[in-house]
Protein backbone atom coordinates (compact mmCIF):
# COMPACT_ATOMS: atom_id res chain seq x y z
CA UNK A 1 0.00 0.00 0.00
CA UNK A 2 2.74 2.44 0.76
CA UNK A 3 4.22 2.04 -2.70
CA UNK A 4 0.83 2.82 -4.25
CA UNK A 5 0.44 5.88 -2.07
CA UNK A 6 3.95 7.04 -2.86
CA UNK A 7 3.31 6.64 -6.61
CA UNK A 8 -0.01 8.48 -6.37
CA UNK A 9 1.59 11.27 -4.34
CA UNK A 10 4.40 11.63 -6.87
CA UNK A 11 1.95 11.82 -9.77
CA UNK A 12 -0.19 14.33 -7.88
CA UNK A 13 2.85 16.47 -7.13
CA UNK A 14 3.94 16.32 -10.77
CA UNK A 15 0.45 17.25 -11.99
CA UNK A 16 0.24 20.17 -9.56
CA UNK A 17 3.68 21.34 -10.63
CA UNK A 18 2.68 21.19 -14.29
CA UNK A 19 -0.55 23.12 -13.60
CA UNK A 20 1.38 25.75 -11.65
CA UNK A 21 3.85 26.13 -14.52
CA UNK A 22 1.04 26.49 -17.07
CA UNK A 23 -0.68 29.06 -14.85
CA UNK A 24 2.58 31.03 -14.62
CA UNK A 25 2.96 30.98 -18.42
CA UNK A 26 -0.64 32.14 -18.87
CA UNK A 27 -0.16 34.92 -16.34
CA UNK A 28 3.06 36.06 -18.03
CA UNK A 29 1.38 36.16 -21.42
CA UNK A 30 -1.62 37.95 -19.95
CA UNK A 31 0.68 40.64 -18.62
CA UNK A 32 2.55 41.12 -21.90
CA UNK A 33 0.05 41.42 -24.76
CA UNK A 34 1.29 40.72 -28.24
CA UNK A 35 1.42 43.72 -30.56
CA UNK A 36 -1.45 43.97 -32.99
CA UNK A 37 -0.71 42.36 -36.33
CA UNK A 38 0.01 44.99 -38.96
CA UNK A 39 -1.84 44.31 -42.21
CA UNK A 40 0.48 44.00 -45.20
CA UNK A 41 0.86 46.95 -47.53
CA UNK A 42 1.12 46.86 -51.32
CA UNK A 43 4.92 46.71 -51.36
CA UNK A 44 4.91 43.75 -48.97
CA UNK A 45 2.23 41.96 -50.96
CA UNK A 46 4.17 42.57 -54.18
CA UNK A 47 7.31 41.14 -52.59
CA UNK A 48 5.43 38.09 -51.27
CA UNK A 49 3.25 37.35 -54.29
CA UNK A 50 4.78 38.92 -57.40
CA UNK A 51 8.53 39.40 -56.94
CA UNK A 52 9.38 35.78 -57.66
CA UNK A 53 8.56 36.43 -61.33
CA UNK A 54 8.62 40.26 -61.65
CA UNK A 55 10.91 43.10 -60.68
CA UNK A 56 9.78 46.57 -59.72
CA UNK A 57 12.71 48.41 -61.30
CA UNK A 58 14.76 48.41 -64.48
CA UNK A 59 18.13 47.59 -62.93
CA UNK A 60 17.40 43.97 -61.92
CA UNK A 61 17.64 41.29 -64.60
CA UNK A 62 14.38 40.21 -66.23
CA UNK A 63 12.76 37.22 -64.56
CA UNK A 64 9.93 34.94 -65.75
CA UNK A 65 7.72 37.98 -66.19
CA UNK A 66 8.57 41.51 -67.33
CA UNK A 67 9.53 44.34 -65.01
CA UNK A 68 6.42 46.04 -63.68
CA UNK A 69 8.15 49.37 -63.27
CA UNK A 70 5.86 52.00 -64.85
CA UNK A 71 3.32 49.35 -65.88
CA UNK A 72 0.35 51.70 -65.43
CA UNK A 73 -0.10 53.51 -68.76
CA UNK A 74 2.15 51.08 -70.66
CA UNK A 75 0.87 49.23 -73.72
CA UNK A 76 0.34 45.56 -72.90
CA UNK A 77 3.10 43.32 -74.22
CA UNK A 78 5.56 46.17 -74.80
CA UNK A 79 8.21 45.98 -72.05
CA UNK A 80 11.73 46.32 -73.42
CA UNK A 81 13.86 43.20 -73.06
CA UNK A 82 11.03 40.76 -72.46
CA UNK A 83 9.74 38.08 -74.83
CA UNK A 84 5.99 37.78 -74.35
CA UNK A 85 3.80 34.74 -74.94
CA UNK A 86 1.84 34.49 -78.19
CA UNK A 87 -1.36 35.76 -76.57
CA UNK A 88 0.16 39.20 -76.11
CA UNK A 89 0.75 39.65 -79.87
CA UNK A 90 -2.97 40.34 -80.30
CA UNK A 91 -3.36 42.83 -77.43
CA UNK A 92 -4.15 46.45 -78.11
CA UNK A 93 -4.71 48.15 -74.77
CA UNK A 94 -2.93 50.13 -72.10
CA UNK A 95 -2.65 48.86 -68.54
CA UNK A 96 -4.92 50.80 -66.19
CA UNK A 97 -6.54 50.01 -62.83
CA UNK A 98 -9.45 48.08 -64.36
CA UNK A 99 -7.27 45.98 -66.71
CA UNK A 100 -4.76 45.23 -63.94
CA UNK A 101 -7.59 44.21 -61.61
CA UNK A 102 -9.06 41.89 -64.25
CA UNK A 103 -5.58 40.55 -65.05
CA UNK A 104 -4.78 39.74 -61.42
CA UNK A 105 -8.19 38.07 -61.08
CA UNK A 106 -7.78 35.81 -64.14
CA UNK A 107 -4.92 36.48 -66.61
CA UNK A 108 -6.10 33.93 -69.20
CA UNK A 109 -9.51 35.59 -69.41
CA UNK A 110 -7.91 38.96 -70.19
CA UNK A 111 -5.33 37.58 -72.63
CA UNK A 112 -6.03 34.06 -73.89
CA UNK A 113 -2.78 32.17 -74.16
CA UNK A 114 -1.07 34.13 -71.37
CA UNK A 115 1.20 31.94 -69.27
CA UNK A 116 0.92 33.74 -65.94
CA UNK A 117 -0.39 31.25 -63.37
CA UNK A 118 -0.98 33.71 -60.52
CA UNK A 119 -4.58 34.58 -59.61
CA UNK A 120 -5.76 36.73 -56.72
CA UNK A 121 -9.35 36.25 -55.59
CA UNK A 122 -9.36 38.96 -52.89
CA UNK A 123 -10.31 42.41 -54.24
CA UNK A 124 -8.60 44.20 -51.34
CA UNK A 125 -5.30 42.41 -52.03
CA UNK A 126 -5.52 43.23 -55.75
CA UNK A 127 -6.26 46.87 -54.90
CA UNK A 128 -3.19 47.12 -52.65
CA UNK A 129 -0.92 45.55 -55.28
CA UNK A 130 -2.29 47.88 -57.98
CA UNK A 131 -1.84 50.92 -55.70
CA UNK A 132 1.80 49.87 -55.22
CA UNK A 133 2.28 49.45 -58.98
CA UNK A 134 0.91 52.98 -59.49
CA UNK A 135 3.54 54.27 -57.05
CA UNK A 136 6.22 52.90 -59.39
CA UNK A 137 5.17 55.31 -62.18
Amino acid sequence: MTKLRAGWTARRTLALGFCSAMFAVQMASAQMPLPAAKPPDGATLFKQQCATCHTSNTSDPVRQGPSLYKIVGRHAGKADGFKYSAGFAKTDFVWDDARLDAWLTNPQEVIPGAVMAYRQAKPETRAMIIAYLKELN
